[in-house]
């Protein structure tokens, strides 16, 4: 499974004029953690996390600490998407391996990737993606499969049963070749964990 199965497209975004308070009401209405950062070409130059736009957001309650700070106020904070932005920002291409996608997330602890071709955003990858992926019903897990291998080999060919995203296919005939296709094409169906293919030879 590659980062192009999965990905949310097309991709809401923002520019550096934009206010940190319309990045927040974005955020906000779509339930994102984060919003790639575009320049006038369209080219990713930052991403604004929701970290981003809340670090030193908020005043102190002066009813709390009537004292602290009144010699020095902060400084306010920045009003725009560019003054608060994280800058430069990381991406990958579409047929980036989730595995290698998810090892990124994890590693960086963050919590969704850009997919670009060259500097163009052509996707985005949250966790949310695929926790959404890991949760499809086995049964429509089963049906693209069974798209898939009907289209390489025939629908009558393959009998396709799935648990908990676990995949088992019978192949009517006894190839290895075609077997490591099915495998092949199994795993690029989102919400496939594990693929078994074995093959039966045809009785008669």
């Amino acid at each position: 499974m590659q980062a192009r199965d999965i990905m949310s497209s097309p991709v809401v975004s923002v520019t550096p004029d934009m206010t940190v308070k319309y990045a927040a009401n974005l955020l906000s209405a779509h339930g994102f953690t984060a919003l790639p950062v575009l320049d006038e070409d369209g080219r990713l130059i930052g991403v604004v996390t929701e970290a981003d736009l809340v670090r030193d957001r908020f005043p102190r309650d002066a009813r709390y600490h009537p004292a602290e700070g009144a010699d020095d106020p902060p400084k306010p904070p920045a009003g725009t998407v560019g003054g608060v932005m994280t800058s430069p920002a990381v991406g990958t291409g579409a047929g980036t391996d989730v595995v290698d996608l998810v090892r990124v997330l994890l590693e960086d602890r963050i919590r969704s990737m850009p997919i670009v071709d060259g500097a163009h955003v052509v996707g985005i990858v949250t966790r949310r993606d695929l926790v959404r992926a890991l949760a499809r019903d086995d049964d429509v897990i089963s049906a693209d499969v069974r798209h898939q291998l009907s289209i390489y080999g025939g629908p009558a060919r393959w009998t396709v049963e799935v648990r908990d995203g676990a995949v088992e296919v019978v192949d009517a005939f006894d190839d290895e070749t075609d077997r490591h296709v099915a495998t092949v094409l199994a795993q690029a169906v989102p919400g496939v964990t594990a693929v078994r293919v074995t093959g039966t030879s045809p009785t008669g």
